[in-house]
């Protein structure tokens, strides 16, 4: 499972709305609805999103393995 947790916390810690992420990145609110289920996205939305926030890709996500289970 995907967990975009820390996306949400990025965008508060720099102010940011999801409206001004999707005007940054020109993304839609079809793949914002996405982003907010944990859905998959492509792979070019995650690089546009980390350029829009000059971040890397694990700043914005993580994979949570399948029950919970740690590894």
């Amino acid at each position: 499972m995907i967990s975009y947790k820390k996306l949400w916390k990025l965008l508060i810690d720099k102010d940011m709305k999801k409206q001004d992420l999707m005007a940054a990145t020109g993304i839609s609110t079809t793949t914002m609805t996405k982003l907010n289920k944990g859905r998959n996205v492509n792979t070019d939305i995650l690089v546009r999103i980390c350029n829009a926030l000059r971040c890397d890709v694990s700043d914005i996500m993580e994979i949570i393995p399948e029950g919970g289970k740690d590894e």
